[in-house]
């Protein structure tokens, strides 16, 4: 069987743990692997993915900044992906792009299987509204969420996300400026991509100083990011009292079974790597 040739594309990218799951997963299947991590910018994404594809590359995985615009570089996309307006997974397909996106399925199932969140009803507040934010959003729908506020530090972006969503009554835009006085949630979801300073207030930052009235005794928190670039929420979160202090390394890694499958046929399993990532690397790990 000869190797395939897939990556992950996205700016930063040097901290990614895609490459070594991926090689997991190929060990795991017998699939021959060969995964890189190739850095480019929204201006650089389509010359750097017509570059891969012609140097034979057969998929790819799409990450921050880049999961709007790899959308805009597809032949066809899935529904899914185009409920979310974003792409995070490609297959080269009859010489095109075809997208998809497994964000938000990702999330659930590390929820609902790894970390024991039932999702059901919980009335949720995602921060952010950018490809990450649109691209699990919708699954949090299916999985039967209850009202869904979404806050951004673009107003026009969480209004457009509010939009494409089409549930009035259900899904609801928000200033940060409304947190104070908004209540508590059962599940606080950071979807912010930029580094953060904690209590940080400056719009570089990407996420203001939260008021811990959002986060009550049962109240499952969860950062999309992980590594270094998550701790100031997780630890927000930890300081608030929150029941559940979660990161984005499951999802990451639920994720990447469901590209895999897409590229492969078949879906490895992925308690094994987790496990491996949590043991190896030391990361932040869920509090009960």
């Amino acid at each position: 069987m000869s190797e395939s040739r897939h990556a992950v594309f996205g700016h930063p990218i040097t901290h990614s743990l895609s490459p070594r799951i991926h090689a997991h997963f190929g060990r795991q299947t017998g699939i021959p692997v060969h995964f890189e991590a190739i850095d480019a910018t929204p201006e650089t994404f389509p010359t750097a993915l017509e570059a891969f594809a012609a140097g034979g590359g057969t998929g790819a995985n799409v990450t921050l900044p880049l999961k709007e615009a790899a959308l805009a570089l597809c032949a066809e996309v899935s529904d899914r992906a185009r409920r979310a307006g974003a792409v995070n997974t490609l297959v080269r397909k009859g010489g095109q792009w075809h997208g998809d996106n497994t964000d938000g399925t990702g999330l659930v199932r590390d929820l609902t299987a790894r970390q024991g969140v039932d999702v059901r009803q919980r009335r949720t507040l995602l921060i952010g509204a950018g490809g990450a934010a649109h691209g699990v959003a919708p699954a949090l729908i299916d999985a039967g969420i209850g009202e869904l506020f979404i806050v951004n530090r673009t107003t026009a972006r969480a209004d457009a996300l509010v939009d494409k969503l089409g549930l009035p009554g259900r899904v609801h835009a928000r200033y940060f400026e409304d947190l104070h006085a908004i209540g508590e949630f059962d599940l606080v979801i950071n979807a912010t991509s930029a580094a953060r300073e904690p209590g940080s207030t400056n719009a570089e930052s990407g996420l203001p100083k939260l008021p811990t009235s959002l986060v009550g005794t049962r109240t499952a928190c969860v950062d999309l990011s992980y590594g270094e670039v998550a701790i100031p929420f997780l630890a927000w979160a930890r300081a608030a009292g929150a029941h559940n202090v979660i990161d984005g390394v499951g999802m990451l890694v639920e994720q990447a079974a469901d590209a895999f499958k897409l590229w492969h046929g078949v879906r490895p399993y992925t308690d094994e790597v987790y496990t491996a990532l949590r043991e190896r690397d030391a990361l932040l790990v869920t509090a009960d």
